[in-house]
């Protein structure tokens, strides 16, 4: 009878606590979302399993010892995976509409609006009891705004990692919805005039514009904020590597293989912070709903740049474009052709919004250098 007892504590069935089994029921949730519905599947299914294995008592996937707790050191805590990131999403980028047309920086850098408000709104929670967000914290949420999973998760693991599992599913998550909340945005800000602007066809950019390109954008950031160069270096290396031509190895690994490794164990660490202790609070909820704040500001800040550059330039300028200054690359720039599309059906804008897209990678990879500069 003893040796059934010892079995029956050993069950998890003796062991789940009301909070685990919520966690649980959410990571089935991400599941869901990847599989079924097609949202941001490569991070979010291993978030979601993450989160499940996070979750089940006196498994110790998530102590000293376990996989998921050495998966985070390594990846997370030593901030590698990122940058591994950065460097595939790199080699993956074309800069070459961002090069043709370089007024659309101010798009990508209009869009980063959303994380500095969303940075004072973050602040101003602690008025509200049972919210207590330091300079940190708020740092970290407001970085939600730029739309780019990788960096919220570099921000997060430097200055409030007990937040970061909340961080990057909100990150991801609304990465994942832009197809859902961009659209009325955008529509709400345009008239029907506007968004059935067509633009001129895009100069050819030369193979050595796209070669001295990333090692200028790394020389101003070492230049001007360096604390920004780990983000932007990585990014620029994988992008040098694309476009020098005499490494095609070296990117294609970094374009597939490496970055395909990297994202299971990046989703697979980020869901291990989905423990039902560090995530079923109340500010869980506050980062949630300024994470939604911070990406409709930024979104709406990018379309109305992009109203005043159409207003005060020679050539037109679809303010659709300026919605994709957000990092969700290439999606919100596939969203603008669509809503383009949608209002005039020769209205090809995907190419052009991939100026704006590209600017706000590395608009949001600024912005996390100078939360880093100024609170970390």
């Amino acid at each position: 009878m003893e040796g059934l007892l010892i079995l029956w504590s050993e069950t998890g069935l003796a062991n789940f606590d009301f909070g685990q089994l919520v966690m649980i029921t959410v990571g089935c949730c991400l599941l869901f979302l990847a599989i079924r519905k097609g949202f941001e599947p490569l991070l979010l299914l291993p978030i979601g399993f993450g989160a499940i294995l996070a979750n089940i008592p006196n498994a110790g996937f998530t102590e000293p010892g376990g996989v998921l707790y050495y998966v985070y050191y390594v990846g997370i805590e030593s901030g590698i995976f990122p940058l591994l990131i950065f460097m595939g999403v790199g080699a993956m980028t074309d800069f070459g509409a961002l090069i043709a047309n370089p007024r659309t920086l101010w798009l990508g850098a209009a869009a980063q609006f959303g994380i500095f408000a969303t940075l004072f709104g973050a602040i101003l929670l602690n008025l509200v009891p049972g919210m207590e967000f330091s300079l940190a914290d708020a740092a970290s949420i407001a970085i939600i705004g730029g739309a780019d999973g990788p960096t919220a998760i570099f921000l997060a693991s430097r200055l409030s990692p007990d937040l970061l599992g909340a961080i990057a599913v909100a990150a991801y998550s609304y990465m994942a919805l832009v197809p859902i909340i961009q659209p009325p945005i955008m529509k709400l800000l345009t008239n029907e005039q506007e968004r059935k602007i067509e633009m001129q066809q895009l100069r050819h950019v030369s193979k050595t514009e796209k070669i001295i390109f990333p090692l200028a954008v790394l020389m101003m950031a070492i230049l001007f904020l360096p604390s920004a160069t780990p983000l932007v270096g990585m990014f620029c290396l994988g992008n040098l590597m694309r476009e020098c031509g005499v490494v095609d190895r070296l990117s294609n690994t970094a374009q597939n293989e490496l970055i395909n490794i990297v994202t299971i164990f990046l989703g697979l660490a980020v869901g291990s912070k989905l423990q039902a202790e560090s995530f079923l609070k109340f500010e869980t909820l506050g980062i949630l709903v300024l994470g939604a704040v911070a990406f409709s500001i930024g979104t709406a800040a990018g379309v109305l740049m992009a109203k005043l550059l159409n207003k005060y330039s020679k050539d037109n300028i679809n303010p659709l474009i300026g919605a994709a200054g957000v990092s969700a690359v290439p999606m919100a720039a596939r969203v603008v052709n669509k809503v383009g599309l949608d209002s005039n059906p020769h209205n090809f804008l995907l190419m052009h919004a991939m100026g704006p897209n590209v600017a706000g990678v590395l608009g949001s990879a600024v912005a996390a250098g100078v939360l880093l500069a100024l609170v970390g």
